[in-house]
């Protein structure tokens, strides 16, 4: 069984050097196609030997994610607004990489709990998603996930995982999750991370 949540410090040997490589890329906002906050860089950020360590790590082979943003950079300055709250990524497993500096860092990943069905992940088995109410996977994704994402009274927040600076968490898809408060007045300020979307390499 894959872990629902793991959480890596220091994961980088030079985490500046990635840094100013991450800072360096383009965010065109004209690139935006997603319902996240801030913005997204054009090109992705290579990080040597990324899917071999995660997929040592997970005990599970993963690759990039077709059609996702993974290996990009995101920036998210104070006051960016997003046209979705609360979700689950399009992906077999997530991960975030803070490359924001100490001095700066706050919020994090937030986790969730939906009050109303009480979940706090998407079922994978078709007998708990019988159970929760719903005849399948998406008509479950719909109703709460959907549905519910910009309301923030119909979801309690579970966890924090604190943003460090050179921390990777990898985390279920799955789990119902969200980015922590944006912040600072400029990309060097500001909330900077690298997106991870992996698919199971054995398909």
């Amino acid at each position: 069984m894959l872990p629902s949540l793991l959480i890596i410090d220091d994961f980088l040997s030079d985490p500046l050097a990635a840094r100013k490589a991450a800072l360096a890329l383009d965010y065109d906002p004209n690139n935006k196609h997603g319902n996240y906050p801030g913005h997204i860089s054009t090109q992705p950020l290579e990080i040597q030997g990324l899917d071999e360590r995660v997929s040592a790590t997970i005990g599970a082979p993963v690759t990039a994610a077709a059609g996702t943003s993974h290996g990009h950079c995101r920036v998210t300055l104070k006051g960016d607004k997003g046209r979705s709250g609360v979700h689950i990524d399009p992906a077999f497993y997530s991960g975030i990489l803070y490359l924001s500096l100490p001095e700066n860092c706050k919020g994090g990943t937030e986790f969730f709990r939906h009050k109303r069905t009480g979940l706090e992940r998407v079922p994978n088995d078709p007998l708990a998603i019988t159970k929760a109410g719903y005849s399948d996977i998406n008509a479950l994704i719909e109703d709460v996930v959907n549905r519910d994402t910009l309301h923030k009274a119909k979801w309690e927040r579970t966890m924090l995982i604190p943003m460090r600076f050179n921390r990777l968490i990898l985390f279920s898809p799955w789990l119902f999750h969200n980015s922590g408060a944006a912040f600072g007045t400029s990309p060097e300020t500001g909330r900077l991370v690298h997106l991870m979307f992996f698919a199971n390499a054995k398909r």
